[in-house]
């Protein structure tokens, strides 16, 4: 699909829960309220609107949260999507607590990689960012999935005076590991909007001081937008993700598909597509399959050209991030 600005629009990330077992305080800080579990979308619902996004050309699928895995049966569900006609690669974002736990139900469904959400590596500063003292088996749920194959990516969020000291140890990860460490500039968003972040143009600058030889990395890595460099001898790459200090809205990709059933053309606005009336309605068959194509196409045709995160007062979106799904 293509939008007004001529961008293909190829890939769809999925809220499947707004539920996680952290308390990360710029994602979903404590005594957040939760939504009924009948009204988040059903695993057959999930199915059915990446049905009718592959027909119109999307290829890649990103289950999200919340925490994806705390939702029961949420390998069963890539599953599913892997057998969607037009579907060509079904990857999941995780904070990686549980991951060990269903990797081998994950690997079995054909997962095809996995991004794990990973801010630090102190025990007691994990505890203090998450709310949960569970940095050993995130760990050892990196080096589970490692040993078994599955593509893997860290993603780290830096936070000035909580973990923006800790940069090279956690791009260090990549040396003698083979996966990539991203850092994901943190976007106006939710609780995000009162924490102060790091530019990823400071560790760029940063990483080539310390490595004059880094080298830039065109190989395709993933659906996203980060940039990728490397440093020679490592077996893994560094990635960033800049949305505010290097905009990528010129070749944004992607619609995102909330655990209610809203779709969202862009994450720094609050205007969504509700499908939800549309699936519990009264259509059915090909009447319905339509309609929910119809309904996709309008999510592409109203995509902004651009976010405004550098100007937070223009931010529309005002709600959580576990709730959009990132």
């Amino acid at each position: 699909m293509l939008d007004r600005y001529g961008r293909n629009i190829d890939y769809l990330r999925i809220s499947v829960t707004d539920r996680c077992n952290l308390r990360c305080r710029y994602c979903m800080p404590e005594g957040v309220e939760l939504v009924p579990m009948q009204e988040i979308l059903t695993y057959e619902e999930i199915r059915e609107i990446c049905a009718a996004a592959a027909k119109l050309g999307v290829r890649k699928l990103k289950v999200t949260g919340g925490e994806p895995l705390v939702r029961r049966g949420c390998a069963e569900l890539i599953r599913m999507l892997k057998t969607v006609p037009g579907i060509e690669q079904v990857t999941l974002t995780t904070n990686g607590v549980l991951l060990g736990k269903y990797l081998p139900e994950l690997l079995d469904a054909g997962l095809d990689a996995a991004n794990v959400s990973l801010d630090t590596l102190d025990r007691e500063r994990y505890a203090a960012i998450t709310g949960q003292d569970a940095l050993g088996a995130v760990l050892e749920s990196v080096d589970a999935a490692l040993a078994s194959g599955l593509r893997l990516k860290l993603n780290a969020v830096l936070q000035k005076g909580v973990n923006d000291d800790e940069w090279f140890a956690l791009a260090s990860l990549a040396r003698d590991r083979a996966l990539d460490v991203r850092f994901i500039e943190l976007m106006p968003i939710g609780a995000g909007k009162g924490i102060r972040g790091v530019a990823n143009t400071e560790l760029r600058a940063e990483l080539l001081r310390r490595y004059p030889e880094l080298e830039e990395d065109a190989a395709v890595r993933g659906n996203g937008p980060a940039v990728y460099v490397r440093v020679p001898g490592w077996k893994g790459g560094v990635g960033f993700i800049s949305a505010m200090h290097g905009k990528f809205c010129d070749r944004c990709n992607r619609l995102r598909l909330t655990a209610q059933g809203r779709l969202k053309p862009c994450l720094c606005y609050g205007d969504a597509v509700d499908l939800m009336p549309l699936l519990r309605g009264g259509a059915h068959g090909t009447e319905r399959e339509a309609l929910l194509c119809q309904a996709l196409e309008d999510a592409v045709a109203s995509k902004p050209a651009q976010h405004c995160f550098e100007a937070p007062e223009r931010v529309t979106e005002t709600a959580r991030m576990a709730d959009i799904g990132g």
